[in-house]
């Protein structure tokens, strides 16, 4: 009940803490907790048949708005995951409201990790666009190649993603990011993460962005993530505050049967 109640207190904090976080950035396909950091993924997909859902809620200075989105996984196999993001931004400069770019994709790890290499996946990626020209690129298609590789109580993960608009006055996107989740408890992880975008406003990489959290395992279902990105660049936006809490399909434990002889 006590972590419930610091969930609770940490969504509060996160969606009402007054921010003083200018071009719009579009969310894109997600991870959903535990299987990546913010928006680095993970080569690890979620197992057969089982479902993941994850709400979010993000605060933007500079530009201002308020985000919201609502995440889907679905395991298609124990290689291959089904990703949705459906995000909504509220007050984008205090007077748009309305729909993001609605994207779909799957991921397969068709590499496993072994003794010294990582895990391998790559990611498909197509998004539908909502109308809204401020809040999107009128739709996208993506590929990208996601690494991964545990060391101790450290995963580490790689991705690098690349995006072609749908309006063809827009330039192609291209995403490099890498993040760190170190288990600092049973049930804590402290996260990290930075990533380096082209948009499709420029031939330049012009954003560099790090965030930082932590995650906790509030039930054996149920994860929350607090966070906070901060620009490094152009200072746009100057910072976001992130907030997301998950829900998955539990996974079946397999009972352990003792053998004892008789002497």
């Amino acid at each position: 009940m006590m972590k419930i109640c610091l969930s609770v207190l940490l969504w509060l904090g996160c969606v009402f803490y007054p921010a003083i976080v200018s071009a719009f950035d579009p969310l894109g396909l997600q991870p959903i907790s535990p299987y990546g950091i913010f928006s680095v993924m993970s080569a690890e997909t979620l197992p057969h048949r089982k479902l993941a859902m994850e709400v979010s809620a993000e605060r933007s200075k500079n530009p201002y708005y308020y985000r919201f989105g609502l995440k889907g996984a679905y395991g298609l196999t124990d290689s291959i995951e089904l990703d949705l993001m459906v995000p909504f931004v509220y007050r984008y400069n205090n007077n748009i409201d309305g729909l993001e770019d609605i994207s779909v994709g799957f991921r397969h790890r068709f590499y496993d990790e072994g003794k010294y290499g990582p895990s391998l996946a790559y990611l498909v990626t197509a998004a539908f666009g909502s109308g809204r020209e401020q809040l999107g690129t009128n739709g996208r298609i993506g590929v990208g190649l996601i690494a991964s590789k545990r060391v101790g109580p450290f995963k580490g993960h790689m991705n690098a993603i690349f995006q072609k608009p749908g309006t063809s006055s827009l330039n192609n996107e291209i995403t490099f990011s890498g993040g760190i989740d170190f288990s600092a408890s049973n049930n804590i992880n402290l996260l990290g993460e930075v990533i380096v975008r082209k948009d499709h406003t420029t031939q330049r990489y012009n954003d560099i962005e790090t965030r930082l959290g932590y995650r906790i395992k509030t039930m054996d279902f149920m994860y929350t993530t607090v966070g906070a990105g901060f620009d490094l660049k152009n200072k746009t936006p100057e910072y976001r505050l992130l907030l997301l809490v998950s829900l998955t399909s539990p996974i079946e434990k397999k009972d352990i049967r003792r053998i004892y002889e008789e002497e």
